[in-house]
């Protein structure tokens, strides 16, 4: 059993509350307190840090304590975290002793339960399939919480939704490359392009992350890509990146309708301003399409780009649907948990060493503009306008909040 990790605090007063922050006794080199639990929701397969992050973490000063058996479907052993100097924890509660509790997924009701008033709390989000009882349960607790998908670096880009796009890109290429030979009731083609055989015809809606990086792993193999996308500078900026060979177009239907008749392989990877990717593949023009033709939806977590799309699991990942195979995980990049725990923990440590280079949580939250973007708890106050608009909860804005502690 792990030792319970305990840490002072300091008050300070303000008129709307009192704020408990965890520091360290020597004020110059601030120590963070960081509780990895173990995954449970289904299917999710990926750690937050590598052993390597937890190395780093532990030879700076600050303290991990991680689940039992956190990073094995990633790979990682328990044994490989100990040696980098991390406290294994054999019950699961006992992680939740921690300042910062780091996660992938959004925390169960029973997570919740653990957690005690002033922790923080950085996981996914997950807006469309967020709970408003687990929601108003975790306000209870009186927590900061942090949406990573929310995030922003100085540049204004979002770094894990980025890197996470990229895998998933390249990721539905390789998938498709799988259905489309016979192992897979596929129509037995190898996907690419060979001298004396007509090249694999693959279309890429949407010309985002995810769209860039599957265009860029499809001509890689040789095949031929056309990228539809309704927003111009996305597809000049692809059209720069791979040569003005590259066949470019925005969603008109009838352009689009012929693109997938001759197609091969279709990539879904178009989102939209709301919190639903936009339907842009009818199932009229599904049944139009080649028999055995593959079609990844990647947008499906977000409702999907094909209207014919339904949610599969990694164990059951497709079906077929007028004589087209539907690919429709919703978390690809779990697919390939220890590269996409390699570009988690790429984002994570910088962003926890740089807030404690600047002494913790508040002055963090207080100097970064893009982590307050992510911030939707603030110490049991909701500051994320999209959940208050869908729930009904009072917003309170995170700039003046953060402000208050100067």
């Amino acid at each position: 059993m792990a030792k319970k990790i305990s840490s002072g605090s300091v008050k300070v007063s303000s008129e709307a509350e009192t704020l408990a922050l965890p520091v360290r006794k020597d004020p110059r080199f601030p120590s963070l307190s960081i509780g990895i639990p173990k995954e449970i929701t289904f299917q999710e397969n990926r750690v937050p840090l590598t052993p390597s992050a937890v190395q780093y973490f532990v030879s700076n000063g600050h303290k991990i304590r991680m689940e039992t058996g956190a990073g094995r479907n990633a790979n990682f052993s328990d044994s490989q975290y100990s040696e980098c100097g991390a406290e294994i924890a054999y019950n699961a509660r006992d992680v939740y002793e921690s300042d910062i509790i780091l996660k992938v997924d959004p925390p169960t009701s029973r997570e919740v339960e653990w957690m005690r008033p002033g922790q923080l709390l950085i996981s996914a989000l997950q807006i469309n399939q967020l709970d408003e009882a687990l929601l108003r349960k975790m306000m209870d607790k009186r927590i900061y919480a942090m949406a990573y998908e929310f995030l922003e670096d100085d540049s204004g880009a979002l770094p894990i939704i980025r890197a996470m796009s990229e895998i998933a890109g390249t990721a539905s290429i390789l998938i498709a490359a799988e259905y489309l030979n016979n192992t897979h009731i596929g129509k037995g083609e190898l996907l690419g392009g060979f001298a004396g055989v007509p090249p694999t015809q693959v279309v890429v809606i949407g010309a985002g992350a995810v769209g860039e990086f599957a265009t860029k792993a499809a001509l890689g193999l040789g095949a031929n890509v056309k990228v539809f996308d309704n927003k111009m500078y996305r597809l000049r900026r692809i059209q720069k990146s791979f040569g003005f060979h590259l066949y470019t177009s925005t969603i008109q239907p009838r352009v689009l309708q012929s693109a997938l008749e001759s197609a091969d392989v279709v990539i879904g990877a178009l989102s939209g301003k709301g919190a639903r990717s936009p339907v842009v593949v009818t199932e009229e023009m599904v049944t139009r399409m080649r028999a055995n033709s593959v079609i990844i939806d990647v947008a499906i977590d977000r409702g999907g780009n094909f209207e014919s799309s339904d949610i599969t699991n990694h164990e059951k990942p497709v079906f077929k649907k007028h004589d087209v195979i539907h690919y429709c995980v919703p978390n690809i990049a779990s697919r390939v948990s220890r590269t996409a725990s390699y570009a988690l923990s790429n984002v994570f440590t910088p962003l926890l060493d740089e807030m404690a280079s600047l002494g913790g949580f508040a002055d963090y939250l207080r100097l970064k503009p893009g982590i307050r973007k992510g911030t939707y708890l603030f110490k049991g106050s909701l500051t994320n306008r999209d959940l208050a608009d869908k729930f009904g909860i009072r917003c309170h804005d995170i700039d003046l909040m953060a402000g208050m502690y100067l």
